[in-house]
């Protein structure tokens, strides 16, 4: 177990197999090439080649897999596929390269004239490895133009799967979502996108069932897409199920390409609309006109990393000319509290000419976690941070929160407290489970968020200072106009009744 985790192998479940190969769209065609990358025991290609007689003449298959037991098990599958194919009329050719597949297909990322030709997939089918690579491993630095940060390997394999299609060419893989919104996934995005067009998501509603056996807290993503052109495809076909047991009870629905990625904007983030009332909210919220930056706001991470300012943060005063550091855990919605009881963190920040880099005036903002754990029931948790609660100069943000502030102007408290009070709504949180399905939110997904005017944040203000203990969906529902019977289905579906 701990090797293949090392490795960031997941095996597929035999249902998830059978539904992604039910998925791939296999053609009439007189002979067929199949690829499966991070193949395992090649249970994917298997499971296609199930459907392949009575549709090609004959198929080659590629699997790539670097360790020697699984590899050796890949070899034994391919070989009774190859049987079973022949049995009925389809002759079948393979090869189970041993080597790393991103080493050895990196240099078709960007061909060049030295760039060995390679005839093309028909199908590229994958659950491919999963873990963060170092920014100075071999993988990373050979396909260093796609990932930023911290690359994880998926995306890597996803990327050179796509470069590796002919023309309609199919990509299917099952892996987490995490790719779909984000900073880190933006230039792989625009890779994929350049290559393929999505036509077809799978989205299991459950953090566990798809691979529970190891105990995955991701949610998965079954994608289906094609190497066309984007004015070849116009729709989506999106269907979910909360997990295994009931995929063949999934839920389909079909939608404008638009409504999950806009192909022409520069974040190309993916929105997974699963019904009627994600369609909805995303048209709703899009129908505000505004962003942080047209409101003169920008958005911030907390600049104290604490492992490199250990010299400057300290657990209780020493009279040193301390100042509050908040941490994610003083953190509540719509409150903020320090100090508390019952952490070891340090609470205390000094406040010296040599830790003023990591300080910030003591202003009014808004500050949120940049993480939620699972269990909470907002994905969003954001708190006014008023000028007046700590009486010092200055202040200390840890590197878990975002804070937004005004450029140029100091933030009024009650614009403070009306936009935390949205970013706490129903039905903001919302908006962000449709294209996130992450526990964390960035400052990058918080400036492409749109917004509604300065003046209805402001009703939002004045609404919550006046109406203490009423109930912060309703006052934001009523000062911006959402529709009683959008905010009522938004209600009733966090509540978990539909």
């Amino acid at each position: 177990m701990d090797e293949r985790r090392d490795l960031g192998q997941f095996f597929t479940p035999r249902e998830v197999a059978r539904f992604m190969a039910e998925l791939a769209h296999v053609p009439s065609v007189p002979h067929l090439r199949i690829l499966e990358p991070g193949a395992g025991t090649a249970v994917l290609t298997a499971s296609l080649c199930e459907r392949l007689p009575g549709k090609v003449g004959s198929v080659h298959i590629d699997v790539h897999e670097i360790h020697p037991r699984l590899s050796d098990l890949a070899e034994t599958t391919l070989l009774y596929t190859k049987e079973w194919l022949r049995e009925r009329g389809v002759a079948c050719t393979f090869f189970v390269h041993r080597e790393d597949f991103v080493i050895e297909n990196a240099s078709y990322l960007t061909p060049s004239l030295f760039t060995t030709a390679r005839e093309g997939y028909d199908i590229a089918i994958a659950n491919p490895p999963y873990f963060k690579l170092l920014k100075d491993d071999p993988r990373a630095r050979a396909a260093a133009h796609i990932v930023h940060g911290q690359p994880n390997i998926y995306a890597i394999f996803m990327a050179i799967m796509a470069s590796l299609l002919r023309d309609g060419g199919e990509l299917v893989t099952i892996t987490p979502r995490s790719f779909t919104t984000g900073d880190y996934f933006r230039r792989f995005r625009k890779v994929l996108f350049s290559q393929v067009i999505p036509e077809s998501l799978h989205l299991f509603g459950s953090r566990t069932d798809a691979f529970r056996k190891d105990e995955v807290l991701l949610e998965n993503v079954i994608l289906r897409a094609v190497r066309k052109s984007p004015a070849q495809s116009s729709t989506v076909t999106i269907t979910t199920s909360a997990g295994i047991r009931d995929l063949e009870d999934r839920r389909t629905r079909v939608v404008p390409l638009l409504d999950v990625v806009d192909l022409d904007s520069r974040e190309l983030a993916v929105h997974i609309p699963i019904n009627d009332l994600d369609d909805r909210v995303l048209s709703f919220v899009r129908s505000w006109s505004e962003t942080l930056h047209t409101l003169g706001l920008k958005v911030s991470t907390g600049p104290v990393v604490a492992f490199r300012a250990l010299d400057f943060i300290h657990v209780a005063p020493n009279g040193n000319n301390e100042v509050p550091l908040l941490w994610l855990q003083h953190v509540k919605q719509m409150d903020v509290r320090w100090p508390i009881e019952g952490t070891n963190k340090g609470q205390y920040i000094a406040d010296c000419p040599d830790s003023q880099y990591l300080l910030l005036p003591n202003a009014t903002y808004v500050v949120m976690r940049r993480f939620s754990a699972k269990e909470e029931h907002r994905r969003i948790v954001a708190a006014p941070l008023l000028r007046t609660q700590f009486s010092g100069r200055m202040i200390g943000l840890e590197n878990h929160l975002n804070y937004i502030q005004r450029m140029d102007t100091a933030m009024s408290p009650e614009e403070a407290v009306g936009l935390a009070g949205l970013l706490n709504s129903v039905l903001i949180d919302r908006y962000f489970r449709i294209s996130n399905g992450n526990t964390q939110v960035s400052a990058v997904e918080l400036r492409q968020l749109p917004l509604p005017s300065s003046e209805a944040i402001l009703k939002v203000g004045d609404a919550m200072k006046t109406r203490i203990g009423e109930s912060l969906d309703l006052i934001v529902a009523e000062a911006l106009n959402v529709p009683d019977s959008l905010m009522q289905d938004v209600e009733r579906s966090a509540d978990g009744d539909t």
